[in-house]
Order: structure tokens, then C-alpha cells, then sequence
């Protein structure tokens, strides 16, 4: 078997770990099937993926294509004037679909692997004749009218859609049709690597901060810098924290994504935590490479999202951890965790309802204990990295499989 994915980003975010999980998986149990990665340029993901045995093509997307998004106002206000077509005459993207098919030609693959709206349709484009498709879906393309239209068009050509979560799944359904090939598969957190023991990071240092005071409390927020991600809502709950509990609050993370518009810059932070007066009291460490040793270096894991959450990979790394978790609870991410069991919800931009979480877990460490127990204990039920794997086996095998019988039936 040799499976040809393509990827949108070259960077680290929720979805490229996703796939680097599912690489590392799939050369620990199918270590004899053949994988490439088409990356946009060098980066993060293509040199993990080159460690663990995986054929790397860089294939430059255009500029223009790649900083184009609905998270844009000028972009989506652009398109939405002239319709979905734009998307796929912006910015050289004939020339991409031509090279990526002349790429995957070469490949010859068996199963073409797409991550992110640009490279599921720019891959429906250039798939070979007869060879099967499948999507991985970790966003709803319901609330984007541009790329629900593109993929409701180039759904025929997929073979298979995985979805990230149930709420994802239902969003696809209703967005595409009530009979597209959408099956559920979690994202997986290696258990083994997010253990409660084990190296962690100084986070005072990472954020140019003095050493807490003994006893301190660490908030996280672990995140890319996109605006949706609750950024804002988090600050806000800090300064909201009655004066007695003492907490010192991280962001954690970075800018990572091309897209132009969808995110907070590192100068637009530290100006809200400025204007916030939490000057000391919030650092911003950057992105760290080690994330199962920032989970290790928090007490309390804060999921802030404002809108629906297709996934919410922090929440299982956090939950893996053994950390008192806090989850925004809407979307994908309401569906990993039960709250007062292994985690505590909020309602998605409730600044007064997260700082009573958070309020409430600084209190009490036995409480903060009990609930990462709980929630270690969930995670190694749920995001399983080698039944991830497998059901993604199945999903390549059935979908090759089908394939050759039409092929034969032809």
C-alpha cells in the first residue's frame, strides 16, 4: 500500500500533529506500506515526518493562495461577491492543481490523504483517475458558505470523509448531504509522552518573567494565536480572580498559520495583557516544542475556545497529563469530557463562568488531583494512538479495495 498525503501547513498546529500521530502510527504497524508527505515548504512537520521514515515533496502553494481564507474580511468580502470559483482562480492555483497532479502521477499512489480545505479540493482536482480520496476533516464547513460550496462540489470524487468528532461529522451531513461517507474517527494523544511525570519547562523563563512565588497556581492557555481561540476571554477571567487566589497565567503558543486576518500577532497580546493591567502577573512564552513538558510545568489547563471546538487537542494532551482541565464546552470538544468527572466547562465566552473555574481548581489541590486522575483515565480510553491508527487502516484498505473492484468491473 502507499498512501500520498497532502498537507495545507508546514507548521505545528492541532491538525499537522494529528498527522504526524497518524505517521508514526502507521509506520509502527503497517511498517511495510510505502508514505509520502507534500508539504508547502520546510518547516516542522516535514523535518518529524522525515524522522520516522516518511518521503517528503515540497511543492511551494502560491502566496496569494495560501494567505487567502474565510477568517479574512477582505478575502471572504471578496469572494463572496463573485463566488466560490475565485478560490480556485486565486493566485496560481491552476499551476498548483497541474504540478501536484503531475506529482502525484509520479507517486502513484493508492490512496491520496488530504489535511485542510485548500488541499481537499486542490486534491480533488488532481487525484489520478480512479484513485481513491479521502478528506480529513478538522473544521466545520458549515459556517464557511465558500469552502461548504467547494467541497459540496468535489464531494463525488472523495471515497471517504473522517471527521474529528461527532459534532464535525453532523456538521459535514448537514452541510454536504445526509448520505456523504463520513465516519468518526478522535484525534490521539500518545499517553506514554504526555505522562503526569517526566521533564517539564520553566515557563517563568520562557516568558521573561521573575520566579513565581512558592505556592503560585500556573494557568495555561495553550493555543495558536487565533482569534477565536479565547484568547481575550481568558485575560479577562484572570483579572476577574478575586485578589486571594494566587494564580500566575501562561499563553502558550504562537502565530503559525499563513492565513491572512485569522489571528492575534504577539504585540496585539502583550498590548490586551498591558491594557488589562496584568503586567507580572501573564507571560507569553512562545511556542513550545515540548508540549507534553508544558502541560507538565501547569496545574490547570485552560480550552478558551468562542466558538464550537471541532476537536480540542489541547484538551486531551491536558486531560493525558493528568492536569485539572477547563473546557469551553461546545462543539467536539464538549463530547471528550464530563464535567465534575474529568474536567470543569464553561460556557464558550463566559469571562465571569471561566474565572470561577479557574477559582475554584486554585483552591483546591485535591480537587485539581481527582479530576486529572479522572481525566488521564478518560484519555487512555478514548485517544488510543494505535486504535487511531487501525481505524484509519480500515478506512485506506476498504477505500482501496472498492476501488479495484470498480477498476476490475469496468
Amino acid at each position: 500500500m502507499r498512501i500520498a498525503f497532502l498537507s495545507v501547513s508546514a507548521e505545528a498546529g492541532g491538525s499537522e500533529v494529528s498527522l504526524l500521530t497518524l505517521l508514526r502510527g502507521l509506520r509502527r504497524l503497517a511498517p511495510d506500506w510505502a508514505l509520502d508527505l507534500v508539504v508547502p515548504r520546510e518547516g516542522p512537520l516535514a523535518s518529524a515526518a522525515r524522522d520516522v521514515g516518511v518521503a517528503v515533496h515540497v511543492l511551494p502553494l502560491p502566496a496569494r493562495l495560501s494567505r487567502l481564507g474565510e477568517q479574512s474580511a477582505r478575502g471572504a468580502a471578496a469572494l463572496a461577491g463573485r463566488g466560490a470559483s475565485l478560490l480556485l482562480a486565486a493566485g496560481g492555483s491552476a499551476l498548483y492543481s497541474r504540478r501536484l497532479a503531475q506529482r502525484l502521477d509520479a507517486l502513484r499512489p493508492d490512496v491520496v490523504h488530504t489535511n485542510g480545505f485548500k488541499l481537499h479540493v486542490l486534491g480533488a482536482r488532481a487525484v489520478p483517475a480512479g484513485t481513491p480520496l479521502v478528506w480529513h476533516l478538522h473544521e466545520y464547513i458549515g459556517t464557511r458558505p465558500i469552502s461548504g460550496a467547494l467541497l459540496r462540489r468535489y464531494a463525488p470524487r472523495c471515497a471517504a470523509i473522517v471527521a474529528n468528532s461527532r459534532s464535525v461529522a453532523a456538521d459535514v451531513r448537514a452541510t454536504i448531504g445526509p448520505d456523504a461517507p463520513v465516519t468518526t474517527i478522535y484525534n490521539a494523544v500518545d499517553a506514554a509522552v504526555f505522562a503526569p511525570a517526566g521533564d517539564g519547562v520553566d515557563l517563568d523563563e520562557r516568558a521573561a518573567l521573575n520566579a513565581a512565588p512558592p505556592g503560585t497556581v500556573r494557568v495555561g492557555l495553550v493555543s495558536t494565536f487565533g482569534r477565536w481561540k479565547g484568547h481575550d476571554t481568558f485575560l479577562r477571567a484572570l483579572r476577574a480572580l478575586p485578589s486571594d487566589v494566587a494564580v500566575r497565567g501562561y499563553v502558550i503558543g504562537d502565530a503559525l498559520y499563513d492565513t491572512t486576518g485569522s489571528q492575534y500577532s504577539r504585540a496585539d497580546l502583550e498590548r490586551q495583557v498591558a491594557a488589562l493591567g496584568l503586567t507580572g502577573r501573564v507571560g507569553l512564552t512562545g511556542f513550545i516544542d515540548r508540549p507534553a513538558a508544558a502541560m507538565r510545568a501547569l496545574d490547570i489547563v485552560v480550552h478558551a475556545s468562542t466558538q464550537p471546538e471541532p476537536f480540542g487537542l489541547v484538551i486531551a494532551e491536558g486531560m493525558a497529563s493528568a492536569r485539572a482541565v477547563v473546557v469551553s464546552a461546545a462543539g467536539g470538544a464538549e463530547e471528550l469530557v464530563t464535567d465534575g468527572v474529568d474536567a470543569v466547562t464553561h460556557a464558550p465566552g463566559d469571562v465571569e463562568g471561566l474565572s470561577r473555574c479557574i477559582a475554584s481548581l486554585a483552591r483546591d489541590a485535591s480537587l485539581r488531583q481527582r479530576l486529572g486522575a479522572a481525566a488521564r483515565a478518560t484519555a487512555i480510553r478514548l485517544f488510543d494512538p494505535d486504535a487511531f491508527t487501525r481505524r484509519f487502516i480500515h478506512v485506506y484498505e476498504t477505500s482501496r479495495d472498492r476501488a479495484l473492484v470498480r477498476a476490475a468491473g469496468a
